[in-house]
C-alpha cells in the first residue's frame, strides 16, 4: 500500500521561505515519477488542483508550473525516500493546501490526472 505524508507547511510573510517535506511508503520516489500539487482556499475536495511541480524518476527531469517556475525546486532524497519542495519568494497567491502524490509514470507531469497516489495535504499560508 502505497502512503505518502506531507509535513511543513505553515504561516509564512511574503517574500518568505519554506521547504515541505513528504515521506513514502510502499513505493520509491526516486523510481516513478513525483509531482507537488495544491489546492487554493474555496476550492472544494477534488477540485481545483494544480500541478506546481514534478519530477522523473532518477532525478532525470523536472517540469514547473509557470507561476512557481524560478522560485520553487522539487528534488528527492533517495536514502529517505523522501520528496521534497523548497519555495523561495513566496506570495499570497502560493497558499492553498499542497499535495505529494506518486504516478506509475516515469517522466514527469502536470497533469493531476496522472497520479494515483496523494497524501493529506500540509497547509501553506502566504500572509503580512
Amino acid at each position: 500500500e502505497v502512503q505518502l505524508v506531507e509535513s511543513g507547511g505553515d504561516l509564512v510573510e511574503p517574500g518568505g521561505s519554506l521547504t515541505l517535506s513528504c515521506i513514502a511508503s510502499g513505493v520509491t520516489v526516486s523510481d516513478v515519477a513525483m509531482s507537488w500539487l495544491r489546492r487554493p482556499p474555496g476550492s472544494g475536495p477534488g477540485s481545483g488542483r494544480e500541478a506546481v511541480a514534478s519530477i522523473s524518476f532518477d532525478d532525470l527531469g523536472t517540469l514547473y508550473a509557470d507561476s512557481v517556475k524560478g522560485r520553487f525546486t522539487i528534488f528527492d532524497e533517495r536514502a529517505k525516500n523522501m520528496l521534497y519542495l523548497e519555495m523561495d519568494n513566496l506570495k499570497p497567491e502560493d497558499s492553498a493546501m499542497y499535495y505529494c502524490a506518486s504516478s506509475g509514470r516515469v517522466w514527469p507531469s502536470l497533469s493531476p490526472g496522472d497520479f494515483t497516489y496523494w497524501g493529506q495535504g500540509t497547509q501553506v499560508t502566504v500572509s503580512s
